[in-house]
């Protein structure tokens, strides 16, 4: 039995940070972390990112050092990746802050549109209707993230939080104060368009549901290796024979029909946003599948079918 030995160098500064003797050869990345941290505790595990080559890749938790192109002296370099904060926190914090931030324009606080009686509510009924429907989408996501979803990445960059809530919270009150305005104005086509909204609203969130869920499955063991995802017996994953990543698709969708519900410019804006987004984490998905499979099925895009 060969052990084996890891010298751990800082990855800008090629200075050597920690020498590991008789490191077993089927040890983890994951193990040599933990034993990094002893050394250095307050560079906890996923705080760390420990890679073969300064400027490549971070190696995974389950990556095994006999595997690596590295001898009996392996040579690793390690980054300070900053504080960290787990995804189940973050998916909280985002998600929570629209869900009130809205409350704030529904009931026309005062601070907000002035003490005018006329301003205290809405005679639209499609304003009660684009709240329930704002409120159930956030709420369906905080239940996805304590009971659905399982994260191949345990944490993000604390500073990244910042941004992140920005983005979430802040365009949460810019739909909501048009919305609720009282000079807001209510659809052209009434309750037709209002009708055909809903439906598709409801359609497209029970659609992101079933694929949360189905990509939830191909984790159900803990695994953290990347999967492909085929349909189920459930029709909204049928979905997966044309596209890659229909939880997107599902999710433009959605706001969609709300920009086509409350027929209001920012929320309109907002969804180009979510589009341009969502198409830029779906296209790097995308390459990641090619990337890892071979037989990746060929004639699948990105997030819409035949086109993107």
């Amino acid at each position: 039995f060969v052990f084996s030995q890891v010298e751990i160098l800082d990855w800008e500064t090629k200075k050597q940070l920690c020498f590991l003797d008789k490191v077993e050869p089927n040890a983890t990345i994951r193990e040599i972390r933990l034993m990094f941290h002893k050394l250095y505790p307050r560079w906890y595990p996923a705080r760390q990112s420990i890679k073969l080559d300064p400027k490549g890749k971070s190696l995974r938790d389950e990556e095994i050092l006999q595997h690596l192109p590295v001898g009996t002296t392996a040579t690793l370099y390690f980054k300070d990746l900053g504080p960290q904060i787990g995804w189940t926190t973050v998916f909280l914090i985002e998600y929570t802050g629209p869900l009130f931030i809205y409350f704030l324009f529904y009931f026309r606080m005062t601070f907000v549109y002035g003490l005018d009686e006329r301003f205290t509510s809405s005679p639209h009924p499609v304003v009660n209707l684009a709240c329930i429907c704002h409120s159930f989408h956030y709420i369906k996501r905080l239940i996805e993230t304590v009971f659905v979803h399982r994260f191949s990445r345990g944490t993000m960059p604390l500073r990244n939080i910042v941004k992140n809530c920005l983005y979430y919270w802040g365009f949460a009150a810019w739909l909501a104060y048009y919305i609720n305005h009282p000079l807001y104005t209510p659809p052209s086509y009434g309750k037709k368009q209002i009708n055909f909204a809903v439906i598709m609203f409801l359609l497209c969130e029970a659609g992101n549901f079933s694929i949360h869920v189905a990509l939830s499955d191909l984790r159900r063991n803990g695994s953290k290796t990347c999967k492909i995802p085929y349909p189920t017996k459930n029709p909204f994953t049928w979905l997966f024979f044309f596209v890659s990543c229909p939880n997107y698709t599902y999710e433009v969708g959605t706001w969609i029909s709300f920009t086509i519900m409350t027929q209001c410019v920012p929320v309109g804006l907002f969804t180009l946003l979510c589009f341009i987004q969502m198409t830029i984490w779906a296209k790097d998905k995308h390459c990641t599948y090619l990337r890892e499979f071979k037989d990746y099925p060929s004639h699948r895009m990105p997030i819409i079918p035949f086109l993107l």
